[in-house]
């Protein structure tokens, strides 16, 4: 029979004996550990295919556990000779969770607070190598937002922090410049967009630190992700300029959370179609071994 252990994250080992023949699926959430040959319990299937597609993820839909899955599988696949019946659970998950994603809106709509900020920045300016991008703080946020930048096309970039050293060595993985934030009026000046999500217990940011207008007849935007505030609300009420605060941020996730709720049934619905084919084969395969 095909075994599973599912640690809890608080019981995660720092290191797993993984039996010949099995997988060690690891992400920074999980660890899973799955082996044998023979029988498939049906549970142990659900609960892989709801993995794969994103039903047990902290942020529901996330596409990265799909990549995760296919490496750990690949990776017991060099290691080890599998089993059959280890080989077709694994395929299928993966399947599945190609199902579900190309035939639900599941994994639509950014829920990070990073996705949703950079989402809101492309709605604004769809162009993002004809403006000027500055991003204020060095911390797990603003690099996540950093990458999502860099990847929509975002091609100017500046990064401001007390620690120039800490700037300088995140913003040279993302070809960015770093500055420190004694520089904030020439930032402001010179940028379309400004993110700002420090940890000062204080507003960084005042409206008379802003002495310009929008350059390009364009809105400068200013993004406030900080709690307490960075940015003084007075920004707000310069000509050309649009203050969105960490509240609308977040109300912008809350929606996409309730839109892909909304495709789990329909997951679910793929989740069982997959597991009646898997038993399909199953049957198929003891009654080929049962004549042999």
């Amino acid at each position: 029979m095909v075994k599973a252990i599912l640690y809890n994250r608080e019981d995660k080992p720092t290191n797993v004996n993984v039996p010949v023949g099995g997988v060690l699926f690891e992400t920074c959430t999980r660890t899973e550990l799955y082996w044998g040959d023979g029988e498939i319990p049906i549970e142990t299937a659900r609960h892989l295919f709801r993995v794969a597609s994103g039903l047990e993820s902290p942020l529901l839909g996330e596409m990265a556990i799909q990549g995760q899955l296919k490496n750990c599988y690949y990776a017991a696949k060099e290691r080890w000779k599998l089993s059959a019946p280890i080989n077709r659970l694994f395929q299928t998950a993966i399947y599945t969770g190609h199902r579900v994603r190309t035939e639900t809106n599941i994994a639509k709509g950014a829920v990070s607070y990073s996705q949703v900020t950079v989402d809101a920045i492309c709605h604004e300016i769809p162009k993002l190598s004809d403006c000027v991008v500055s991003i204020i703080g060095v911390n797990e946020m603003t690099e996540s937002i950093l990458n999502f930048l860099s990847a929509h096309g975002a091609t100017n970039i500046i990064l401001a922090n007390r620690s120039i050293d800490k700037a300088k060595t995140l913003a040279l993985r993302y070809d960015a410049k770093a500055v420190p934030l004694e520089e904030k009026r020439h930032l402001l000046h010179v940028s379309d967009v400004v993110v700002s999500a420090t940890s000062a217990p204080h507003t960084i940011i005042h409206s008379s630190d802003l002495t310009t207008k929008a350059s390009k007849g364009n809105r400068k935007l200013f993004f406030d992700l900080a709690i307490p505030p960075d940015i003084d609300e007075g920004i707000a009420a310069k000509p050309q300029v649009k203050l969105f605060r960490i509240a609308d941020i977040e109300q912008r996730a809350i929606q996409n959370i309730k839109a892909r709720e909304a495709e789990v049934a329909r997951c679910e619905e793929i989740i069982e179609e997959e597991i009646n084919e898997l038993l399909r084969w199953q049957m198929f395969r003891e009654e080929k071994l049962i004549k042999a």
